[in-house]
């Protein structure tokens, strides 16, 4: 009888697990592209379909969880764009004062709109989208401090994640491409390099801020032009061991946002430098007495590297708007437009999605590229403009 007792006292955690919630979305995307690519190479009208299961089962009354976050992607078109990937796989246990997780978790710092500069823990699943919202999983092991001045989070991240990044065939791609078969690293672990990172993060009245330290692997890789085994000249990533030091701010005074991200980094090339993404977002809540809310975003861009810094945005300019029905069907709309200050190229953006019942979900995105001279980072993409509807089943 003890032993019958012993027996399910150690299966009852395993018992729970099996009880838990399964939630997610399977998805259908189709992107049309008006104009023939500049490497004949390249796909035209594509189509993927995208899958994201998520389970989530706690016990101890709540103390312990565990999250199950797989992603799949087949890609008509783009053997790169075709991946498998683990957002989440993690053990969580909380008290009053402390959480701890251990697995794989995604972890999102920032509060701007156009670009997140402090977001450095996960990286950018670049192939999913160019916005740099789709991110990776990261192995880690969190700490977080829970205080009344504040919460400390404490990271250990073994292990590195490369940038995902469109292959021969994919659009829209860069030109030169970047061959990710040429990557180098600077540390002789390469991806078994284990990183560090802290961040403090607490509120003063209508004031939210977050201070950062990074140590480790940069998310943002270099780029070197070379010659591949066929003797094409391609773009190989270089990822550097890098210190950073971040601040993230947003002030809620009434209808405005006021946000700034800005770093200092490091050890990617030869001396240090500074970037800054800030600006505002004006929510006009009940437009002309209606329900709807119009909400008018603009960011600068700054990055000291200038033309040197391997990122499209290091002067620039981002105006925007959102519009959201607050209907019972969630419809939204964002249309942003980003304007390099130097040699005019831009970027625009639109993003829109409705629910359909209480399963579907119809998601449309266009984006285009003007006025792109040669010399621009954005002048492989000429030609690569094109409009994304996707359908979505939630469960």
């Amino acid at each position: 009888m003890n032993k019958t007792l012993t027996l399910a006292t150690l299966l009852l955690p395993v018992a729970s697990a099996l009880a838990g919630e399964w939630s997610g979305y399977v998805s259908g995307e189709y992107r049309y592209f008006p104009e023939a690519p500049n490497d004949p190479r390249q796909h035209g009208n594509n189509l993927s379909f995208s899958a994201q299961p998520e389970y989530y089962t706690e016990w101890d009354d709540g103390r312990q969880s565990l999250t199950v976050v797989p992603f799949a992607r087949w890609d008509q078109g783009d053997s790169k764009r075709s991946h498998t990937d683990i957002r989440e796989l993690n053990w969580l246990t909380v008290s009053d004062s402390w959480e701890l997780r251990v697995g794989i978790g995604k972890v999102y710092w920032g509060v701007t709109e156009s670009q997140h500069l402090v977001d450095i823990i996960n990286q950018t699943d670049f192939v999913e989208n160019l916005d740099g919202e789709d991110k990776l999983g990261q192995p880690m092991v969190q700490l977080a401090l829970i205080r009344d001045w504040g919460t400390v989070d404490l990271f250990v991240l073994p292990g590195f994640r490369e940038r995902t990044f469109a292959g021969i065939k994919g659009r829209p791609r860069f030109q030169p491409r970047i061959d990710t078969g040429l990557t180098r690293y600077e540390s002789a672990k390469q991806q078994r390099h284990i990183d560090y990172a802290a961040r403090w993060s607490h509120y003063i009245g209508d004031w939210d801020f977050g201070l950062s330290y990074f140590h480790g692997t940069s998310r943002d890789p270099s780029f070197t032009p070379t010659l591949d085994a066929g003797g094409e000249i391609v773009i190989a990533p270089l990822y550097e061991i890098i210190d950073q030091f971040s601040l993230d701010l947003q002030a809620t005074l009434g209808d405005w946002l006021w946000k700034l991200e800005a770093i200092h980094r490091s050890g990617q090339g030869d001396s240090n430098f500074a970037a800054a993404t800030g600006g505002f977002e004006y929510t006009w809540v009940g437009l002309f007495d209606s329900s709807y809310d119009l909400g008018l975003i603009a960011e600068l861009l700054w990055d000291e590297r200038g033309d040197q810094a391997p990122t499209l945005f290091n002067n620039d300019t981002m105006i925007g708007a959102r519009f959201t029905l607050n209907d019972a069907d969630s419809s939204e709309l964002l249309f942003g437009v980003i304007i390099d200050n130097n040699d005019r190229s831009r970027m625009l953006n639109i993003e829109g999605s409705r629910r359909i019942g209480q399963r579907w979900k119809l998601s449309i995105e266009a984006r285009a590229f003007a006025n792109t001279p040669p010399d621009s980072l954005l002048y492989g993409m000429r030609r690569d403009d094109y409009l994304q509807l996707e359908l979505a089943r939630y469960f």
